[in-house]
């Protein structure tokens, strides 16, 4: 799962991101309101942190924005400011929890837990493909017809997790890979590749006909191959 902190405390947003990273969360920051705002709207994420006092544009425009351009991510909304009606306004424009600070860091980190575990509860049967299943929890594929599992590494996981999220739809290599390594990584196409090829000979191992097809000059789509014979 993929994590934004809009935060313009760059020692805070270091103890974060070092912290969620220990829990195999992919995170990217952002230090004013205008850059974390585009990466909100350019990628895909499953939840934004956000602080309300930024360079540039606070987080009550940012949240109002992103609520307007229906991005889905759970948000949580990071803040000096303790008043009531900061926080009902907060909730008002679209946040889902609110933390004052100073706060600790594992509660923090907790009620992150409690947010994705909650969407992805909401979200389990859309992470499945015709014959396939993505289990969240234990970092399998399963075959939905004849239960047949395998284990998915980190970036596998990611991978397939965004493909799944997309399944009726070509998805590039540049969203996946933003995705997958993040936007401030720097582009290697070998890499994406190899993850794919892993991906393909794991969904064999399992007898799925499941597939992912490779659309020339667009990007990956996942494909289900019908062997039955048509008259």
């Amino acid at each position: 799962m993929r994590i934004l902190i809009i935060e313009d405390e760059k020692k805070l947003v270091e103890l974060i991101e070092n912290r969620l990273k220990k829990e195999n969360y992919l995170v990217d920051a952002s230090y004013d309101g205008d850059d974390g705002e585009y990466k909100a709207l350019t990628n895909v994420y499953d939840l934004i942190i956000l602080d309300v006092m930024l360079p540039y544009k606070d987080g009550f425009a940012i949240i109002k924005d992103l609520k307007e351009h229906e991005i889905r991510a759970q948000i949580i909304m990071l803040t000096a400011r303790s008043e009531l009606d900061d926080r009902l306004k907060g909730f008002s424009l679209g946040a889902d929890d609110y933390l004052t600070k100073p706060f600790y860091l594992e509660e923090l980190v907790a009620r992150i837990h409690t947010k994705l575990k909650k969407e992805y509860k909401m979200e389990e049967v859309s992470l499945s493909f015709h014959d396939i299943q993505l289990d969240t929890n234990k970092k399998e594929i399963i075959n939905i017809e004849t239960k047949e599992s395998i284990e998915v590494v980190r970036k596998e996981f990611y991978v397939l997790e965004c493909l799944l999220k997309n399944k009726n739809q070509i998805v590039s290599k540049d969203f996946l890979y933003d995705y997958v390594w993040g936007m401030d990584n720097n582009f290697s196409s070998n890499n994406l590749e190899a993850y794919i090829s892993f991906i393909r000979k794991k969904l064999k191992a399992i007898d799925s006909k499941t597939n992912v097809k490779a659309i020339r000059g667009l990007g990956y789509k996942l494909e289900y191959l019908d062997d039955t014979i048509k008259e």
